[in-house]
């Protein structure tokens, strides 16, 4: 397996999302999930993304069920901020110091280990200042809690006032063919403070696989009926740019999503892309990713026919679009 760096941080080239094992893309299926990423390890891909928001703490009991007898060969990354009660209620935002160290606890708890190598803020706190969460996640550094800090999409300012206060070894952000807002200012930052990027949905939340051609492929509770992405003329219309992806991938002799994730990975050496699935035949697809090889021609003929801004629809709700570039 290829290695790349997060800042200090080692990790397999491609990581694992955990998120839709326990919540968000329909039902789930345990021991499938935790064979998953048994699947994931022994292929060698480490490097495992949760969050405690994920099923209210169920995804980060289930992460640590699987990974019980293989602790020393994962990099586990979980994240905290997003509130929510116990019947999955969502609370707001919180990046107050002793909230920080609260959710830390119990993240812990959950997953059953004694350190978290790559600790986010999960949505940046309007309400709190940077330096006061940041200080109070660089204090749980100091206590062995926690190996290495994230924030996961903040914007550039908050960037650099947090990395101000202890190093930030890489951010977590929506980032794919049809999400390309950070290649603005958001890479050429990380990239000046030698932050690593972790984009999340590389693969357009499952739409640039080309699985999805109809809303009635979505389970009934796929959080995904409400994307403005996946709705009326914005779905048609990025239907239009799967098909381009389709066409090029065929000729690639690839399937849609190893192109769409070999574009990721090729936009540079500090990126590590974290595709999620709760199977294992999508995982071994996607590993199969790292064996396509796109030329310069190959990529400037994907900037042509998928340019910066081409997919149609916010990649949020009104609601979730204020909660990110903080």
């Amino acid at each position: 397996m290829q290695q790349r760096r997060l800042g200090p941080l080692q990790v397999s080239a491609l990581g694992l999302g955990c998120m839709g094992m326990s919540e968000f893309y329909g039902s789930g299926d345990e021991a499938e999930s935790i064979a998953t990423i048994h699947r994931a390890v022994e292929l060698g891909v480490t490097f495992l993304d949760t969050a405690d928001m994920y099923g209210v703490g169920r995804n980060e009991e289930l992460v640590g069920r699987a990974i019980a007898d293989r602790r020393d060969r994962v990099v586990l990354a979980t994240k905290f901020g997003n509130v929510r009660g116990p019947n999955g209620e969502r609370l707001g935002i919180s990046g107050k110091p002793d909230y920080v160290r609260q959710a830390c606890e119990a993240s812990l708890r959950r997953l059953k280990v004694d350190v978290i190598d790559l600790y986010y803020q999960h949505r940046v706190d309007p309400d709190t200042p940077i330096e006061d969460t940041v200080g109070a996640m660089a204090d749980l550094v100091r206590q062995g809690k926690v190996r290495f800090l994230g924030l996961s999409e903040a914007g550039p300012q908050t960037i650099r006032r947090a990395h101000a206060v202890h190093p930030i070894a890489a951010l977590q952000t929506e980032y794919s063919l049809w999400s390309r807002d950070p290649e603005d200012e958001i890479l050429p930052l990380l990239r000046e403070l030698g932050i690593g990027f972790v984009p999340y949905s590389p693969l357009g939340r499952g739409f640039l696989t080309g699985q999805i051609r109809s809303v009635d492929d979505l389970a009934e509770d796929d959080f995904r009926r409400n994307s403005p992405r996946f709705q009326g003329e914005n779905f048609r219309k990025n239907l239009d740019l799967v098909r381009e992806i389709e066409a090029m991938a065929r000729e690639k002799g690839c399937a849609p999503s190893q192109l769409a994730l070999a574009w990721v990975l090729a936009q540079g050496e500090d990126i590590v892309p974290i595709p999620g699935t709760k199977r294992r035949r999508y995982l071994e697809e996607n590993v199969g990713a790292l064996d396509v090889s796109l030329t310069p021609e190959d990529l400037a003929r994907i900037d042509r026919i998928i340019p910066p801004g081409a997919a149609a629809g916010t990649r949020y709700p009104e609601a979730g679009m204020r909660m990110v570039g903080l």
